[in-house]
């Protein structure tokens, strides 16, 4: 089933986008090398799962699906995106999703998660310290965090390393592993594994997309009709962990 298919539940897509959808699903380059990296790492051990800064609700939808037996709940500051999330809930029927408006700067963590996800979302905070702790407060012993962020640094082939893309939106265009390992060994937590990801090709068609997009959804029109080929040309690199690259994954967990 394509990624995001539940979208097309929305008032918010256009008819040729909720085609699109169906055939492609989200077409976000970047969201889909994410995707590619992180959901293979859920397993239905999980119960309790948080999706931290969950936006549009894609990795939650997600969730909930590869959690039949848990509850998932899906925290944004952004309220028209929760009201139609949480019509896409009911229009599915999906019993163990819920969305709720929580600021992670501030989040209650008295209530108890055995997952929290993070994908790309720390780089949004500034005080990305204090949401670290946050995180850690709100698992229960063993639980674990799986976060990914942007890479400080992104490969422009043939000229080298520089640093990563400028988005509104972001406090800082990302971290390199060994600033964001530290940061979570601050919070508490126990590293089970961090690498980096976004290899060459995958990296590559990244910054088509972004050439094309300018991350502004800019030139929509050509960049449907390119995205099918870079999302396939970005899979084959899903297995890949380079020396460097564009984003930095990590499990960790409270002991």
């Amino acid at each position: 089933m394509p990624l995001g298919i539940e979208l097309t539940l929305s008032d918010r897509l256009s008819a040729p986008e909720r085609l699109y959808v169906k055939l492609f699903g989200v077409p976000i380059n970047g969201l889909r090398i994410r995707a590619r990296r992180v959901l293979p790492l859920i397993t239905d051990k999980y119960r309790h799962a948080l999706d931290a800064g969950c936006g549009p609700g894609i990795f939650t939808f997600e969730l909930a699906k590869r959690l039949p037996q848990g509850m998932v709940t899906g925290v944004d500051i952004d309220d028209a995106l929760l009201e139609t999330n949480t019509q896409i809930v009911r229009a599915t029927g999906l019993d163990n999703c819920r969305f709720e408006h929580v600021d992670l700067t501030t989040m209650d963590t008295s209530e108890r998660f055995d997952l929290i996800l993070s994908v790309d979302n720390l780089e949004h905070i500034e005080d990305d310290d204090n949401v670290l702790r946050r995180f850690y407060q709100a698992l229960t012993p063993g639980g674990e965090l799986i976060i990914h962020v942007p890479g400080l640094y992104r490969r422009w082939y043939f000229f080298g390393w520089a640093e990563n893309f400028y988005v509104e939106g972001h406090f800082r265009p990302g971290y390199t592993r060994e600033q964001l390992e530290e940061k979570l060994r601050q919070a508490g937590f126990e590293i089970r594994e961090i690498y980096y990801t976004y290899g060459w090709i995958e990296t590559l068609t990244n910054n088509i997309s972004y050439w094309i997009t300018r991350a502004e959804m800019k030139n929509r029109y050509f960049y449907a009709l390119v995205f099918p080929f870079l999302n396939l040309l970005s899979s084959f690199g899903k297995n890949s962990r380079p020396e460097k690259g564009a984003g930095v994954l990590a499990v960790a967990c409270k002991p």
